[in-house]
């Protein structure tokens, strides 16, 4: 069960505060590879990471790499600390009217059910902080547009800031245009949530020696490393689409939902355009995601040692 590795009794209350500290572990480097894979995905002109990364820092230099990151920051402790704690909670409340005992150890459809409710809770935070991400990100990219028949390419600034470009979107598309994106955020959330918590807590207790209470730090970090290795790269078809429909509006609305976003895509770029990214995916998701479930682990251990301490 998640929040094991302390080995104490459980204190509720502690969850979202261990997930804020772990949160900010898993997301130092991140900034930088995730403008990248935005820009693969939804971008034009890019044949492969390498060359996106290097036609940003030629054309924004390091800037460039960490614009729209404002927002996100500012958000993201509440973000993973509410997915945490839905899944944490809910996992326990599963196990408490099901068997009678919160720490009764979880089912797969117990597992399931609780990365379920934490994929559907995370779209109502994570898509209003990943279209304004997007949208700031991908500004700046050309876009083709036709005036009396002729075609110009365009490279303008849509947005002041992230309060300017919620504000304007507000304005333009209403409270429906905060959420562009989210049906695909759930088809991306619900089964990449359940390929994150369910290798996880499947990972920790192989590592674990039998006769452990709970999994040593090194089987925290690995089993937290290829569960996000897996469910990202698992995700990056519907994480394509979902960016490309976030990015959509910044200066033309090309597609009309998902269907026709999977549609013009397989049209005009083949079955390879739901991969791209796939790599980086994988790749950034193994660090960010060990350094998260650790930091989890040690704080929520940290906390509950200090809350025994007052309240012994």
């Amino acid at each position: 069960m998640l929040g094991e590795f302390q080995g104490s009794q459980k204190v509720p209350s502690t969850v979202k505060l261990s997930s804020f500290c772990s949160v900010r572990m898993g997301w130092v480097g991140k900034a930088c590879i995730k403008d990248s894979w935005t820009r693969l995905q939804a971008g034009q002109g890019y044949g492969n990471t390498l060359n996106c990364v290097f036609t940003v820092y030629r054309n924004e230099t390091v800037a460039g790499f960490f614009k729209g990151m404002s927002f996100p920051l500012a958000s993201i402790a509440v973000y993973s600390s509410v997915v945490f704690g839905v899944f944490s909670n809910t996992q326990r409340f599963i196990c408490q009217h099901r068997y009678g005992d919160s720490n009764h150890a979880s089912a797969v459809s117990d597992l399931v059910v609780a990365s379920m409710v934490a994929g559907f809770v995370s779209v109502g935070i994570g898509c209003p902080v990943d279209l304004v991400k997007i949208r700031l990100q991908m500004q700046t990219q050309p876009f083709i547009q036709a005036t009396n028949g002729l075609v110009s390419k365009l490279n303008t600034t849509a947005y002041r800031g992230p309060v300017h470009c919620i504000s304007s979107i507000l304005r333009k598309e209403g409270l429906a245009g905060i959420y562009r994106g989210a049906g695909a955020m759930v088809l991306r959330d619900v089964p990449g949530y359940c390929l994150y918590f369910i290798p996880y807590t499947f990972l920790c207790e192989w590592f674990t020696s039998d006769g452990c209470r709970s999994p040593s730090p090194s089987s925290v970090w690995i089993a937290g490393g290829i569960a996000g290795a897996i469910s990202w790269g698992t995700a990056t078809p519907m994480d394509v689409v979902k960016s490309r429909l976030q990015a959509d509006g910044v200066h033309l609305n090309k597609y009309k939902g998902v269907i026709d976003c999977i549609s013009q895509s397989y049209h005009n770029e083949g079955l390879k355009v739901f991969f791209r990214s796939m790599t980086i995916n994988a790749v950034r998701g193994f660090p960010m995601s060990a350094a998260m479930f650790l930091g989890y682990e040690l704080s929520l251990k940290t906390i509950r040692g200090v809350q025994a301490d007052i309240n012994p």
